[in-house]
């Protein structure tokens, strides 16, 4: 099989594709490259979301790779977070990591976003195109995100540039520097704060504790980097998405535009539409099963498509329609089961509170260049826009 981040027409459409390969069994085997090992994709709503909830899909990476070495040097903070991990070790990581991170603190954070929203689009340029990515959907994420972990102002261009290189598909030698670089970071930020405490996120993570039960460096560090990553990744890509998706909906621009109080209910279906995530995260098999009619061996990777998922006509009739009065709530977007994003409600926040405020300041938004002209993070995991060049 071809790798699809090298293909410029799936970068810029996955979807016939998806469909193409959901027709044939929402569940299929693909073969092995060179030097890689066969694995199973999921395709289909009903088999992604029982995946996703399987116990018998492991998430150790650690464990399926003992033993069978590896010329990768990821660091093990990157390698080994909270979301390559099974129970009871995730059930207990994820325990203390709520405790420090609760729905509620999303509440408290709506007014910074709105601000911090503002003072972004005060920069926008008028009468000139100019990058929506750049312009909004990467700094208001990673500035939150970096708030909340107390990363300082003068460390955040770095931050992001190496989580963006984590996510350089095909590019091994740069994914794995990038692992050290941010973890080397992180654990300097954290033994900074243990020298002068404060009150963000990572420092109730520090003190974080479940009666005699705390985290280990080796786990801290590794929380915090995956918290500081999937903390803007998610949100930065379904940020240019939305826009993009309306931009190609102008009837539902009207609608949003004209009624900002329905953005809220309308906000999964945008999500769902074109997914920030392409594929959830490894997975593999401890035993033999059979997922969608397709008996699958023990011991082999599983990859879910959540975009194809979102996209399946058994679950979202006419899928490839953008339809704000759909009810998608059920869509994966953030995952689903045991492993499903801990910072959903805070993304979904930041895409609401800025596209209200981009379409109440600038109701004249649109596209600077045609659609085929746009280009597309080379990435399997997630689904983003390099850049979207609008006009306002």
């Amino acid at each position: 099989m071809t790798d699809p981040t090298q293909d410029a027409d799936f970068l810029r459409d996955p979807y016939p594709a998806y469909t193409a390969m959901r027709s044939t069994s929402p569940v299929q085997p693909v073969p092995a490259g060179s030097g890689g090992r066969s694995s199973y994709l999921v395709t289909g709503y009903a088999e992604a979301r029982e995946a996703l909830g399987d116990a018998r899909l492991s998430k150790d990476t650690a464990a399926f790779f003992a033993g069978k070495g590896s010329r990768r040097r990821l660091h093990p903070a990157v390698a080994h977070t909270m979301l390559a991990s099974d129970p009871p070790q995730h059930t207990r990581l994820r325990k203390l990591v709520t405790k420090a991170f609760t729905t509620g603190a999303v509440g408290e954070l709506r007014p910074f976003i709105s601000r911090l929203t503002d003072e972004l689009l005060d920069q926008w340029p008028a009468g000139e195109p100019f990058d929506f990515v750049a312009g909004l959907a990467v700094p208001l994420p990673v500035i939150v995100i970096c708030e909340l972990l107390g990363v300082p102002q003068t460390d955040r261009s770095d931050v992001q540039r190496w989580s963006a290189q984590l996510f350089a598909a095909g590019e091994p030698e740069i994914i794995d520097a990038a692992s050290h670089f941010v973890a080397d970071y992180m654990t300097g930020l954290i033994a900074a704060k243990r020298r002068n405490p404060g009150n963000s996120l990572l420092d109730r993570l520090i003190s974080a504790r479940d009666g005699d039960d705390h985290l280990s460096e080796e786990e801290l560090v590794s929380l915090a980097v995956l918290l500081l990553v999937a903390g803007h990744e998610t949100t930065t890509n379904a940020l240019g998405n939305v826009f993009l998706a309306l931009f190609q909906h102008p009837g539902e621009l009207d609608r949003l535009r004209a009624y900002p109080d329905e953005i809220p209910a309308a906000l999964d279906e945008l999500l769902r539409f074109d997914s920030a995530v392409s594929t959830a995260t490894f997975r593999f098999t401890t035993e033999a099963l059979t997922l969608g009619g397709t008996d699958i061996p023990a011991g082999v990777p599983v990859q879910v498509v959540l975009g194809a998922a979102n996209r399946d006509p058994k679950r979202f009739p006419e899928p490839d329609q953008l339809d704000l009065d759909r009810d998608a709530a059920a869509h994966l977007v953030f995952g689903h089961g045991i492993h499903r994003c801990v910072g959903a409600s805070l993304a979904k926040a930041e895409v609401e509170i800025a596209l209200r405020a981009v379409l109440t300041r600038f109701p004249g938004i649109r596209l600077a260049v045609p659609v085929d002209q746009l280009d597309w993070r080379r990435t399997r995991l997630v689904r983003g826009l390099e850049s979207l060049p609008v006009l306002v």
